[in-house]
């Protein structure tokens, strides 16, 4: 398997990077844009492999879909968003499709989304295991149609948002009540603020999402900077002697929930400043923190960078919200510990008493990374274990296996680490 050698000689971090656009923001975008009467412009549009399959689908739906016959074949890929939204917008497209992903993908749910598209009128069948891809979609049952649809709001944003986004073009709207404990909800935050972005006065009310019947409004858009892929460069600051990085395209007014690092990073000495095109990050010398509790529910992309910046730093963390990590592209929980126990750390869940008062479910790590021989990091098909674990290139050189797995969100992510005087060699 193919793997690069990665390290980083010098502590002291100076440059600027013009940061991957955000993939969550564009894809939402992209089936906006489809929903609406005439296209219209959208600068910036993230470079992801997940991004880039949805459009060239998108297309490819346009363009052979109106051709009749036989059903029209589509492969998402390993892209949650990608699959989940296309699901939707099919759902209510003319036709039939045959909508699959990759091995992995197949493993991963989407019975609760099958489940309210066809609350709303969908027809829809699974091919193979029930509740899982791949799919036929099949055109719409009207006469079944009615507006209100529960769904339980516990396992993926996604399928929440993927409703949202074709609400509008639903005869009557949609009326959306939400079930058991909301995860991710800034996911969620981010497609209403989309929506009214293009003109739908979406409402949400306690558990409780109305979204009017009519049309998006097209307007010119620019995709911001990706909030996620700033993590890395954060924890990077956050382990040099020195910083002045300039990271291009984030902004304080974001939609992203991930934006919350600014404020979480200063607790371990990373200072933002923002300025007209982007933030800059410094470092202070005077954080000594030994201990963080997170709670990553709101933001379960950061958990990875937080984990492994605190191994790096020998912060004690006392963890919770990571109960979606189990459904991404690998079980992340069980593939952070056994890449941390490599560097001598370890991270294990609490007795459930741990969680009595707070009905939350703990995770405790602890120890400091080190080792002996060069490490030798698995990213499980992950793009986010392989970015995550190159946090410890600060410490000494590491491999990471698979390192183009990155493309499915960050595809230049090695180069950028290069020009911030990374030594990176592949094998």
């Amino acid at each position: 398997m193919a793997s690069i050698r990665i390290f980083q000689p010098n502590k002291h971090l100076r440059g600027a990077i013009a940061l991957e656009r955000s993939k969550s923001i564009s894809n939402r975008v992209l089936i906006i844009r489809e929903l609406t009467d005439r296209a219209f412009p959208v600068d910036r549009l993230s470079n992801s492999s997940d991004t880039q399959t949805l459009l060239q689908l998108l297309d490819q739906v346009r363009t052979q879909g109106a051709q009749g016959g036989s059903p029209l074949s589509l492969d998402a890929g390993a892209g949650g968003t990608t699959f989940r939204f296309l699901t939707a917008f099919l759902a209510f497209h003319p036709g039939e499709q045959l909508l699959t992903g990759n091995e992995r993908f197949r493993e991963r749910p989407v019975g609760p989304l099958v489940d309210a598209l066809r609350q709303l009128g969908a027809r829809i069948e699974y091919l193979g295991r029930e509740g899982f891809p791949p799919l036929r979609i099949g055109a719409p049952d009207w006469d079944a149609y009615q507006p209100r649809v529960s769904l339980s709001a516990s396992v993926s944003s996604q399928f929440i948002s993927a409703l949202l986004l074709v609400g509008p073009s639903l005869p009557e709207g949609l009326l959306l009540e939400l079930e058991d404990t909301v995860v991710s909800k800034p996911y969620i935050d981010m497609t209403l603020a989309a929506m009214r972005y293009f003109g739908v006065a979406v409402q949400f009310e306690d558990r409780e999402i109305k979204v009017p019947a009519g049309s998006y409004v097209g307007r010119p858009f620019e995709v911001e900077a990706d909030w996620s892929a700033a993590s890395y460069f954060y924890a990077f600051a956050a382990l040099s002697e020195s910083c002045d990085l300039f990271l291009e395209g984030l902004r304080a007014d974001s939609w992203q929930g991930d934006a919350a690092l600014a404020k979480r990073l200063e607790a371990f000495g990373v200072q933002t400043s923002f300025e007209k095109k982007g933030v800059r990050l410094t470092k202070s010398n005077h954080s000594h923190l030994p201990f963080t509790e997170w709670d990553f529910l709101p933001t379960p992309d950061l958990a990875q960078t937080i984990s492994v910046l605190c191994a790096a730093r020998g912060i004690h963390g006392l963890f919770s919200g990571l109960e979606t990590l189990r459904i991404k592209e690998t079980d992340r929980i069980a593939a952070l510990k056994e890449e941390l126990k490599k560097v001598d750390v370890r991270l294990i869940a609490l007795p459930p008493r741990m969680s009595l008062r707070s009905g939350k479910v703990y995770f405790n790590q602890e120890g400091q990374a080190r080792w002996e021989e060069q490490p030798v990091f698995s990213t499980y098909g992950d793009h986010r274990m392989a970015m995550a674990f190159s946090i410890l290139a600060f410490l000494g050189p590491v491999r990471i296996e698979n390192p183009g797995v990155v493309a499915k969100s960050y595809p230049g992510f090695w180069k950028d680490l290069e020009k911030l005087g990374f030594e990176i060699l592949s094998s």
